[in-house]
């Protein structure tokens, strides 16, 4: 069987390592905010090109802190509404609602499966206040026209890098293009640890210290506490691992690329939609996925023949019970992704004949 992911196998690279940095924490005695972490916030926030990168427990709590920092600054209150594409996971709604602000459901290009930016100022409001972008399965979803509209309207921009690290856009990299990004590094990820954990970057210093504050209790100091804040702390353990991990992420990306283009060039199956790539350099392909009217009949026949698929996102946000509020919404672009999509593998654990056969036996489905 060719998996979709295979998790030991990519970590077993950096055993050595990894073994090393877990035996240094727990020797050191210290295992929650202390230097591994440090480490990380400083490494990563070079990486992203950024002043300030805060570990925080997952991805959907770096969303979550950003809006919650927002609000403790006095730039959102309780109401207010946020721009989010129809065509995401949960997470990126449940950051929105979960501080009590109002998401706006807004259709998806389908060519790059990401926010359309010409559709945004039809959803504006008077109590809009932010744009949550969400670089679906790695490609930078940012363009001009969503930087004119921020800048028209004097909305925030917040990017949903969870599945983005490292792609790049006008001299830019996922995490720093906006104002304040939520990224996770759940193992699956590009850039993905031994464990749940996530990060904010940003370069707004007010927003930092207090999603500094607001992660540890609402706390700068032990006892003190600012801020009705969350307990969501990147420990020690898990910062050291991707303190490992991130000075391999580049040949994680190259091989990523390496896989992409040989689909994107081979699979010739008419019934088949290829993803449309904008820019090489803003998208690293965390997932790559295919279209097709088949997609159940194309999912078991690929496992018949030893190949695991997985579907991003069955069920769109707007038909979940969790948001059926929202389900008398008409999204037909939306809803037409998520009946069509499928993942192939992509990762670093493909060998070159496993990518082989796997165009081979797409290429012999008789739709």
């Amino acid at each position: 069987m060719i998996k979709f992911l295979d998790l030991h196998k990519i970590n077993i690279q950096y055993e050595d390592e990894l073994k090393d940095v877990a035996n240094r924490v727990i020797d050191s005695g210290w295992y929650l905010m202390g230097k591994q972490l440090k480490t990380f916030e400083q490494n990563y926030a070079a990486f992203c090109n950024v002043e300030f990168a805060l570990g925080v427990a997952n991805g959907l709590d770096a969303l979550r802190l950003i809006f919650k920092g927002y609000i403790e600054l006095g730039i959102m209150k309780k109401g207010d509404e946020v721009i989010v594409p129809a065509n995401t996971y949960i997470a990126s709604v449940l950051a929105v609602t979960d501080n009590g602000l109002v998401p706006v459901f807004v259709e998806p290009n389908l060519d790059t499966y990401n926010l359309n930016s010409d559709k945004i100022e039809y959803a504006i409001t008077h109590k809009t206040k932010a744009i949550l972008t969400v670089h679906l399965y790695g490609q930078n979803s940012v363009d001009y026209k969503m930087l004119e509209i921020c800048s028209k309207f004097n909305l925030k921009l917040v990017e949903d890098s969870a599945q983005s690290h490292g792609a790049r856009w006008d001299n830019k990299i996922s995490g720093g293009i906006g104002d304040a990004a939520g990224h996770s590094f759940y193992p699956g990820k590009n850039l993905g640890a031994l464990g749940d954990a996530g990060a904010v970057t940003t370069n707004d210093k007010a927003l930092a210290r207090t999603i500094s504050a607001l992660r540890n209790y609402g706390s700068e100091k032990k006892y003190e506490n600012i801020y009705k804040g969350l307990n969501s702390r990147l420990d020690e353990i898990q910062a050291a691992f991707l303190n490992v991990k991130l000075k391999y992420i580049q040949l994680d990306i190259d091989k990523r690329r390496k896989v992409a283009e040989y689909y994107l060039n081979n699979i010739k199956n008419e019934n088949i939609i290829l993803p449309t790539v904008i820019n090489e350099d803003a998208h690293v392909w965390h997932l790559f996925v295919i279209r097709t009217e088949n997609r159940n009949g194309l999912q078991q026949y690929l496992k018949d023949n030893n190949i695991q698929t997985l579907i991003h996102y069955p069920i769109p946000i707007h038909h979940q019970q969790a948001y059926e509020e929202y389900k008398s919404l008409n999204l037909p672009i939306t809803e037409k992704i998520h009946k069509q999509l499928l993942s192939l593998p992509i990762g670093m654990h493909l060998k070159n004949e496993d990518i082989i056969n796997i165009v081979k036996v797409i290429n012999k489905f008789d739709f």
